[in-house]
């Protein structure tokens, strides 16, 4: 079991049904009681840190893992830290809404007798952690500001002993956000167009077939007026509509995958040392 809040940095988090959440960046610590309420944890490469309620949390040693009460996804929706690592009144309630957390019980009760009690007023400062409330920086941990934090002076790690000077620089934290970038509607409407068809159609018509008899006694001779009629025929085009269906037709959306290629200026700090030669100072 871990015995300091330091312990926990780089701890892996899972959450209830055993999914992993990320690792223990930094752990903000109750002023009141020294139990640990919040950790901040690194959920990805690309993804601002999350914060994770620490109260009834558990320890397993091999190996070290940390486990907490709520689920994967409400790490995900959860309100982000902010850059400067502080928690203020206002961000720590609306955290206490979103998981559903009493605020009068939000420590990691197990774990705070390991932590200690506070010094004057002053949280515990240790493990790799920011510091939140109305305080100044103390240490490497952070404290919330339920419990009227005042500035202390913290006590002075390797980092900030004066015979160090620190140069920082900054990196690029690149992601992807979704933005609508269109919109693509399918709409019907109808037109009118001509169609010419050629229909094969037939009709009758009259002509006179001569035939000569050779027989003059086999037909008897009819003289006189007479009369012959005949009903003759032809097709007519007839036209009718129909509504049939020819075709479906949908919007689909593809996922196409590309690059883009992004040009950022970052600061960094160089140093330079009066007094000694120039092939010392690069050395």
């Amino acid at each position: 079991m871990a015995q300091h809040v330091e312990d926990l940095i780089g701890d892996a988090v899972y959450d209830l049904g055993g999914a992993k959440i990320g690792k223990v960046k930094r752990v903000y610590v109750d002023n009141a009681s020294g139990a640990p309420t919040w950790a901040s944890v690194s959920t990805g490469p690309f993804s601002e840190d999350s914060l994770v309620p620490l109260a009834g949390a558990r320890l397993r040693d091999d190996p070290a893992e940390l486990q907490v009460r709520v689920p994967k996804d409400a790490v995900k929706t959860a309100p982000h830290l902010a850059h400067d690592g502080l928690i203020t009144q206002d961000s720590e309630n609306d955290l206490f809404v979103h998981y559903g957390v009493d605020p009068n019980r939000s420590g990691w009760d197990d774990y705070g007798r390991h932590a200690g009690p506070p010094t004057r007023g002053e949280a515990r400062a240790t493990g790799n952690a920011g510091t939140t409330g109305n305080g100044g920086p103390t240490g490497n941990a952070g404290t919330t500001g339920r419990v009227g934090l005042r500035a202390t002076a913290p006590e002075m790690d390797d980092t900030r002993r004066p015979d160090f000077v620190v140069r920082s620089e900054e990196r690029l934290n690149i992601g992807t956000r979704q933005e609508v970038s269109g919109h693509a509607r399918l709409h019907k409407y109808v037109v009118s167009e001509e169609q010419t068809i050629t229909v094969p159609t037939s009709h009758e018509e009259i002509r006179i077939e001569r035939e000569p008899v050779t027989d003059v006694s086999a037909l008897p001779a009819d003289f006189g007026d007479q009369e012959q009629e005949i009903t003759l025929h032809a097709d007519r085009v007839t036209v009718e509509k129909e509504m049939v269906p020819v075709e479906r037709i949908r919007l689909v959306v593809d996922q196409v995958d590309d690059e883009q290629t992004i040009t950022e200026t970052v600061r960094k700090e160089r140093i330079e040392i009066d007094g000694l030669d120039r092939d010392d100072t690069h050395r």
